[in-house]
C-alpha cells in the first residue's frame, strides 16, 4: 500500500517557500564567491538573463504574452521592477565586503520597513504595539551595525539600502497585485530587470574561466528557481501566512557562511539578529490577531 502524501494548501505552500530559501541562499553564496572576481553589474546580469528566458516561458503557457503584459498600472510595474536590480547590486556589493549572516541579519529588517510604509502610503492602521515592535526591531539593526564603534562597515549601509528598496517593492506588489496577477508581476519584473542590466554590464565585463561560467549559470538557475518557487507558494498560500518562514533564511545563511568561507557571526550580530526576528514575528501576529478580529 502507498504511503506517499501528498501536499496541499498551506503545507505546500510552507514547503515551497522553505526550498526557496535554500534556492536563494545558493544563489547569495555563488554571489559571494563571484563577488571576488567579477563585477557586480555582471553578476546581476547573469540572473536576470536567465530569469526573463524562464519567466517568458511561463508566460507564454499560462495565456500568452499580450494577456500577461496587459495592465492598467504599466507606469508602477516599470518602477516596481527597476528596484529590484538595484537592490540585488546592494545585495552582492555588501556579500563581497561582510560576512553572509550580517547582511541576512540587516537585510531582514525589512518587514518592519513594510510595517511603516503600510501606515504611510497605504493608510494602514498601525497600532501603537506593532510600532513598538518596529522601534525594537530597529534598535535590534543597531546593535548589530554598532555605528560609531570601531567594527561598524559601511557596507552595511548597502543593506539598509537593499532592504528599504525591497520594502519598496513589496509595497508596489500589494498596489499592483490587486488586479494583475503573479504571471503579470513576475514578467515584468523579469524583462525590466534584464532591461536595465542589459544596458549596464556590458560596460564592465570580465570573461569568466571555465569555474566562472558555471558559478554564473548557478546564480541564474538558483535565483530563478527561487522566484518560481515563491510564486507557486503564493499561489496556494496567504502570504500573511508564509512571512514568518522567510526568517528561516538567515538559519540557511549563517550555516552556508560556516561551511564555504568559515564566518561565524559574533554574539551582538546574534543578539541583534533575535531582536529583529523576534520583532518581525510579534509584527506578523498583531497583523493576522487584528485581521482576525475584522473578519
Amino acid at each position: 500500500m502507498s504511503t506517499a502524501v501528498s501536499l496541499a494548501g498551506p503545507s505546500r505552500g510552507i514547503v515551497l517557500i522553505l526550498l526557496a530559501h535554500v534556492a536563494f541562499t545558493t544563489m547569495d553564496t555563488t554571489n559571494k564567491w563571484l563577488a571576488a572576481s567579477y563585477p557586480v553589474g555582471q553578476i546581476v546580469w547573469a540572473f536576470y538573463i536567465g530569469f526573463a528566458v524562464a519567466a517568458l516561458a511561463r508566460a507564454v503557457a499560462d495565456g500568452g504574452l499580450p494577456a500577461a503584459l496587459a495592465t492598467r498600472h504599466r507606469g508602477l510595474h516599470l518602477l516596481r521592477a527597476a528596484l529590484l536590480p538595484v537592490n540585488m547590486g546592494c545585495v552582492v556589493l555588501a556579500l563581497g565586503l561582510m560576512p553572509m549572516a550580517e547582511v541576512m541579519a540587516v537585510g531582514i529588517s525589512y518587514p518592519l520597513m513594510i510595517t511603516v510604509l503600510s501606515a504611510l502610503v497605504l493608510k494602514e492602521q498601525v497600532g501603537p504595539r506593532r510600532w513598538t515592535a518596529v522601534a525594537v526591531g530597529f534598535l535590534g539593526v543597531l546593535l548589530i551595525l554598532r555605528p560609531g564603534a570601531a567594527v561598524f562597515q559601511p557596507a552595511c549601509l548597502l543593506i539598509l539600502a537593499a532592504a528599504a528598496l525591497f520594502a519598496v517593492y513589496q509595497i508596489l506588489t500589494k498596489i499592483i497585485g490587486r488586479t494583475d496577477g503573479p504571471v503579470s508581476l513576475t514578467l515584468y519584473t523579469a524583462l525590466v530587470g534584464a532591461l536595465v542590466t542589459s544596458l549596464v554590464a556590458p560596460f564592465d565585463l570580465r570573461a569568466p574561466d571555465a569555474t566562472g561560467w558555471a558559478l554564473l549559470a548557478l546564480t541564474a538557475a538558483a535565483g530563478t528557481i527561487g522566484h518560481t518557487l515563491v510564486i507557486q507558494a503564493l499561489e496556494t498560500t496567504p502570504a500573511s501566512v508564509l512571512q514568518p518562514f522567510n526568517f528561516v533564511q538567515l538559519v540557511w545563511a549563517t550555516l552556508a557562511g560556516y561551511l564555504v568561507f568559515g564566518e561565524l557571526p559574533d554574539a551582538a550580530t546574534v543578539a541583534g539578529a533575535t531582536i529583529v526576528v523576534g520583532s518581525g514575528l510579534y509584527v506578523w501576529w498583531r497583523e493576522r490577531v487584528r485581521a482576525g478580529a475584522t473578519a
